[in-house]
């Protein structure tokens, strides 16, 4: 059996992001790694597009959900982003790391990883 292992690198989205004033006024940029593992027997023999995973879907449903979406927490957008790479049947575990930039004054970022066994 193998296993598919798709990897969404360094996605940069702007949304609502945090609980001060500033940060319910003001877009922020976030940065979204994911990676989704699923079967990939069918799609390696048969070369069928059938049984792929669409990748372009799942972006596509994160980008919305991210610039349409207010978070006061980063725990919360992280979590729902892992649901959404999670809700094709054949995916059967979700890793997803988001990072804040610019949210420490001395750091580059401030990042949180949530990972789930899906099916």
């Amino acid at each position: 059996m193998h296993n598919a292992i798709i990897k969404i690198t360094n996605l940069r989205l702007r949304t609502f992001i945090g609980f001060n004033d500033e940060e319910k006024r003001k877009q922020q940029d976030v940065i979204i790694n994911c990676e989704i593992h699923y079967p990939a027997d069918a799609m390696c023999l048969n070369d069928s597009v059938e049984n792929a995973l669409n990748y372009k879907f799942i972006t596509k449903k994160i980008i919305q959900h991210v610039e349409e979406g207010r978070f006061l927490l980063l725990e919360k957008l992280v979590s729902d982003v892992v649901e959404i790479c999670c809700e094709h049947e054949k995916v059967s575990y979700a890793s997803v790391t988001i990072d804040k930039p610019h949210a420490l004054r001395f750091a580059d970022s401030v990042s949180l990883t949530l990972q789930k066994q899906c099916a």
